[in-house]
């Protein structure tokens, strides 16, 4: 791995804030592929100017990010600062944020005409007729929406949430809440004296195919699951 120092920056109001951290290791941990800062971080400080060795005083920290807690504060601008990437970095980072995009939107929008979730290679091939720019430091929620606009000519999308009533015998319960706080927002949870559990759920329309196989499955297809008109 290379040792080859480099510098995160920050802006915050009419602030600047500087880490010297490890090139690749902190591309890692952008990746979250590590969760060791301090394999990350070549100097445990923070800066103003990290060039001229400039410390970030304590009242300035407070006022820019709420804490003077020194590892909160490298840890947020290791992951929301500047990070110069190699362009090998860039080319990866890129991708990885694409299939970031693709997965968000084959889980939140559907084919009018099936109800179900468009397939992976249709939607990168909307993608890449549409040619939308990936930004690799923007998050991909983000970015998403701006492409759903430019996608919509070249492929039907529909967007929204379903309400499901569930009810699970205490044989399957403990496996099944495991799914059901995976797929969506429980809106009601009850666990009768015997261990059974009911409820509603609330989750994209997207997820309902997947949510139902995998319900399916855990309970070996004992699961009354309906939805809520």
């Amino acid at each position: 791995m290379s040792s080859k120092p480099v510098v995160v920056k920050i802006s915050r109001g009419s602030e600047k804030f500087e880490i010297l951290v490890n090139s690749e290791a902190a591309f890692e941990y952008r990746q979250n592929k590590t969760k060791d800062i301090d394999k990350v971080l070549v100097v445990d400080e923070v800066y103003t100017d990290s060039s001229k060795g400039q410390r970030a005083p304590r009242d300035k920290l407070k006022k820019a990010f709420g804490t003077e807690n020194i590892r909160e504060i490298e840890r947020e601008i290791l992951l929301k600062g500047e990070l110069p990437l190699t362009t090998d970095q860039r080319r990866k980072m890129t991708e990885e944020k694409r299939r970031q995009i693709v997965s968000f939107i084959s889980k939140n929008f559907v084919d009018p005409k099936t109800g179900l979730p468009h397939p992976i290679v249709r939607i990168e091939k909307a993608m890449e007729m549409v040619g939308v720019p990936i930004d690799p430091m923007k998050p991909a929620e983000e970015q998403a929406k701006g492409i759903i606009e430019k996608l919509r000519p070249y492929l039907a999308l529909k967007t929204g949430s379903i309400t499901l009533s569930f009810k699970i015998t205490s044989k399957y319960a403990y496996q099944a809440i495991k799914v059901l706080k995976e797929f969506g927002e429980l809106k009601e949870e009850n666990w009768g004296s015997d261990g059974s559990l009911s409820g509603r759920i609330v989750m994209p329309i997207a997820s309902q195919s997947a949510f139902l196989d995998r319900m399916a499955s855990v309970t070996h297809g004992e699961a009354e699951v309906k939805l809520i008109e």
